[in-house]
């Protein structure tokens, strides 16, 4: 072991865990139980952390070959979330029941993994539901404007292009600072007239994995008036959330990513003093009351006023359990694992001959996403490269011209599979 990978699996060892309830050891099969995972992990050692991990890991019924390096595409779940939705369904089933009794526990669970209140938190599909949710009950005129970064996702940006279309709203683009969370600021401020109405960020961006500062733009925004909305689908499971001390006015998160929840599954947060301002745009039974028919509809009292209808308890219990397992790791452990794997492919990358490195360089403004630019190859030969001939599935980057690959580093990834990307992209520069 040379000592670089040396310092590289130690610095993975932060603090200390005496067990973790919710996995199996290295071959076993996790089974799910009544309230939460039953199955202890090896004890946490400082000193050799990775037998630890490797526990973890096997958690996953996500095989190894190719090495799944996208969960900032969508996220493996580890096998008792899995084990969750399908027992909840079945059970379910048994009686022919919705099931919706146990969406209240689930809402306790997520209120208190994402640091809100109960009512202020609604299941929906995605990320992108959730925003379009947002920008679809918002009461935007012609001519009012939207603030959001170059680097959003489709999922949105697409809403807000929407009713750009359907009522005229005027969006507005920054380009996002790569080394400043100061310059970011200043650049959404520059935008602002008096008709801005919404200001929009990713809380970590899809593309470079750049963290903007949220909470100062939560800061700002509320000073002048202006929705803040956060696209927050690559934060949830990769870093600690607290959306009561961001500030925010609303805040969207998959499930199906980092968190490891299943398909399909997301949240949306509104703030309580904001649920009356984002008029419900799908609605139906479980979302309002009518005492009579013809009569006045009345909300429910809280932001899961946009559910409606039938819903999947079983992959919403899923959600709840995908929250207990990281909850029982330790959020900041999960954090700073994918952190320490993500900076050392970020050193090592930036080594090698003509390679880019998209993603900040300061540690604070990156979370465990590293891309990276081929100096000969796009994004669509460095990606089928990786992946045909070194078994690595990445992700391509060709948002605005980026032509980069995108490697993210998360619990169901080990250190030596961030040594196979970098011997794979140092090949790479001899074989493309």
């Amino acid at each position: 072991m040379t000592s670089d990978r040396r310092r590289f699996v130690q610095g993975l060892g932060l603090g200390a865990l005496s067990a973790l309830a919710g996995c199996a050891s290295p071959g076993d099969t996790p089974k799910a139980a009544a309230g939460s995972a039953s199955v202890a992990l090896p004890a946490f050692d400082p000193a050799q952390p990775e037998a630890f991990w490797r526990g973890v890991r096997a958690c996953y019924p996500l095989r190894t070959d190719p090495v799944y390096l996208n969960t900032g595409g969508l996220g493996p779940a580890p096998q008792i979330v899995l084990d969750r939705a399908v027992s909840t369904t079945n059970e379910l089933q048994a009686h022919s029941e919705t099931g919706h009794d146990r969406l209240a526990g689930a809402r306790a669970v997520a209120a208190d993994f994402l640091g809100a209140e109960r009512d202020e938190l609604c299941f929906v599909r995605n990320a992108t539901e959730a925003t379009s949710i947002v920008a679809a009950g918002l009461s935007l005129r012609p001519g009012e404007e939207v603030i959001f970064e170059s680097h959003a996702h489709p999922g949105g940006s697409f809403p807000w292009l929407n009713q750009a279309r359907l009522r005229g709203v005027v969006v507005r683009i920054f380009e996002p600072a790569n080394d400043s969370p100061e310059e970011n600021v200043r650049r959404i401020l520059a935008l602002v007239t008096p008709r801005t109405r919404v200001i929009q960020v990713s809380h970590i961006t899809c593309t470079n994995g750049l963290v903007l500062p949220v909470a100062e733009i939560a800061a700002i925004a509320r000073a002048r008036g202006i929705w803040f909305h956060v696209d927050g689908a690559q934060a949830i499971g990769m870093i600690p959330l607290n959306l009561t001390a961001i500030g925010c006015d609303s805040y969207a998160a998959s499930g199906h990513k980092w968190l490891g929840a299943p398909h399909e599954t997301g949240l949306l947060y509104i703030r309580r003093n904001r649920w009356n301002d984002v008029a419900p745009t799908g609605i139906g039974s479980y979302s309002a009351e009518v005492n009579w028919l013809p009569g006045d509809i009345e909300y429910a009292p809280g932001a899961w006023r946009h559910e409606y209808g039938t819903r999947n308890a079983g992959t919403i219990e899923a959600v709840a359990e995908a929250m207990r397992f990281q909850r029982s790791i330790g959020i900041e452990r999960i954090a700073a694992r994918g952190h320490e794997m993500a900076s050392f492919l970020h050193k090592e990358l930036s080594r090698l001959p003509g390679v880019v490195v998209l993603t900040p360089s300061d540690p604070s403004l990156r979370g465990s996403m590293t891309t990276f630019q081929h100096p000969r190859a796009d994004a669509a030969r460095t990606f089928r490269y990786l992946l045909d001939r070194r078994g690595l599935r990445c992700r391509p980057v060709t948002e605005q011209g980026l032509q980069g690959v995108r490697v993210s580093t998360h619990l169901s990834n080990l250190p030596d599979e961030c040594e196979r990307v970098v011997a794979g992209v140092r090949d790479s520069l001899r074989d493309l």
